[in-house]
């Protein structure tokens, strides 16, 4: 029974505690100091500007980046994204 219960739990910790460890969006003059390690694109977002966001964080964490620095963002039918990333 107590297996059971803990499961969850461990399940939620582990989620929170990914979040903690999430790409932050950072300026260029913030950037001067880490150093680059690629590009991420993110495209056909049909949302908020918020969306996209969470999207290059997604992207930038796959990578293993610890920061990003979006480069491009424009609007044509849907959101398209570019961001530097870093270390």
């Amino acid at each position: 029974m107590k297996t059971k219960s803990v499961l969850p739990l461990m399940a939620a910790l582990s989620a929170l505690s990914f979040g903690a460890f999430a790409a932050d969006s950072i300026s260029l003059q913030q950037a001067r100091d880490l150093q680059p390690m690629g590009t991420i694109s993110v495209s056909g977002i049909d949302a908020a500007p918020s969306d996209i966001h969470q999207a290059l964080n997604q992207a930038a964490d796959a990578k293993g980046a610890r920061a990003y620095h979006v480069t491009e963002a424009y609007e044509n039918g849907n959101w398209h994204a570019t961001a530097q990333l870093y270390k």
